[in-house]
């Protein structure tokens, strides 16, 4: 009797380091639509009163006392410094972070050696660490009390209470984001390719032009505005090793808590707002790689 093919995908990606199977396979029999439209239900008005609801909230709050108001706010010159800082540390933060993830993909991917779990674990590190504890972590590291203290104030570099650390501090949480989006479609690709192509004299460059980018370059996208929305809204860490220092040392979402916690409930709504749009912007963008992934 000729055996019934199985009609589901199935994506098995990863190996011992990181391992993602998704088995899809259609429901046998009807569904119960009663059930169906209940967790609809639930899921619909989970989402609104979680994320729709406070959002509708900010932007209306950030607009009830006019938009004379709204653009004086968003125009203050410690808002605008705040940007500044915001999207030098998410630049900075994308950027080297973009740079390891390839790297590290790269080689987690295409060589095995000892030390190679150890090595991916290590790269999670800042998805079970809290911010906070990791924002203290660079005080003791970096501070005028730290390990490296004596050595930097000798030689006149400030890292704590400063913009490198607030970069630091963004790099860290952000971290792992352009890995764990890069290496397994590495992994899945393998090497076989890449091999035949060093066989028949092509470079390393050229290899990774034009075989290893064209598979991974969605990944890659997906992976640096995940970075990006991380970077852009990070509040532990950069609020620990700050300072505060108005003009300084605040980004963004640090200026709205000094705003909210000043009483300036409708300024902090509307720089809050500017998180918003730029959130907003992330979340197409996202959406439309997705789509292309597809």
């Amino acid at each position: 009797m000729k055996e019934k093919k199985r009609n589901y995908d199935q994506d098995v990606v990863g190996d011992g380091i990181n391992t993602i199977q998704k088995v899809l396979e259609p429901v046998n029999g009807t569904s119960n639509n009663i059930v169906k439209y209940m967790l609809i239900g639930v899921c619909m008005l989970f989402l609104f009163l979680m994320l729709v609801l406070p959002l509708i909230v900010v932007i209306v709050n950030a607009l009830k006392d006019g938009w004379t108001v709204y653009r004086k706010a968003v125009q203050n010159e410690y808002t605008i410094k705040a940007l500044q800082l915001t999207l030098l540390a998410t630049v900075s933060a994308v950027g080297i972070n973009t740079i390891f993830g390839l790297f590290a993909s790269f080689l987690l991917s295409k060589f095995y050696f000892k030390g190679r779990q150890l090595l991916a674990t290590l790269i999670d590190i800042p998805f079970s660490i809290s911010p906070v504890v990791a924002g203290l972590a660079f005080i003791l590291t970096f501070g005028n009390i730290g390990w490296m203290g004596d050595f930097l104030k000798n030689h006149s570099i400030k890292i704590v209470f400063a913009v490198p650390g607030i970069i630091l501090a963004t790099i860290f949480v952000t971290f792992p984001f352009v890995f764990r989006e890069l290496f397994p479609v590495m992994n899945a690709q393998g090497k076989d390719e890449e091999e035949a192509a060093a066989l028949m004299g092509a470079n390393g460059f050229t290899i990774f032009r034009r075989i290893t980018f064209p598979h991974i370059k969605w990944a890659l996208l997906y992976g640096i505005i995940l970075c990006a929305a991380r970077a852009m809204g990070e509040f532990g860490a950069v609020s620990v090793i700050s300072g505060h220092l108005r003009g300084k040392t605040n980004t963004l979402p640090l200026h709205v808590e000094i705003l909210y916690n000043e009483f300036n409930t409708t300024e902090a709504f509307a720089v809050s707002s500017v998180l918003v749009i730029l959130a907003v912007l992330i979340l197409i963008a996202k959406n439309f790689v997705e789509w292309k992934k597809r």
